[in-house]
């Protein structure tokens, strides 16, 4: 059974997000990165762009399969995790704390999200 912490958020695809200040923090889900198997890549957004809900900011290579990686909140990427640059497992080992992945200053609020209840509903049903 795939962990969703109760203080996150989540989205459909598997992203999940946390508020931190003014920023949101976001990486993939426990389930994400148990479907994907082991991540041998990932595909950092840039720094400083703007995107939509929705938009597709990078990628995540595994040895499965390569995912589109989608930002759940409007707004500008204000900082990238660069660890992942060099250990892009820590997604699997620990996707809700180092293996986070970018952040974001939004433009709106996170209210279209899931919580871990409706999120856990989802991933039991797949």
């Amino acid at each position: 059974m795939a962990e969703a912490p109760e203080q996150l958020k989540y989205t459909e695809e598997h992203e999940w997000a946390e508020v931190k200040g003014d920023t949101v923090r976001i990486g993939i889900t426990d389930y994400a990165q148990q479907q994907l198997g082991d991540v041998v890549f990932v595909q950092l957004p840039e720094e400083g762009k703007e995107f939509a809900v929705g938009d597709s900011v990078g990628e995540i290579e595994s040895t499965k399969s390569v995912s589109e990686l989608y930002v759940p909140v409007a707004g500008e990427i204000t900082t990238v995790n660069t660890a992942l640059d060099a250990s892009p497992e820590l997604i699997n080992s620990d996707p809700y704390g180092e293996g986070w992945i970018f952040e974001v200053k939004p433009s709106d609020g996170i209210d279209g999200l899931l919580d871990a209840t409706a999120y856990k509903a989802l991933t039991d049903n797949e």
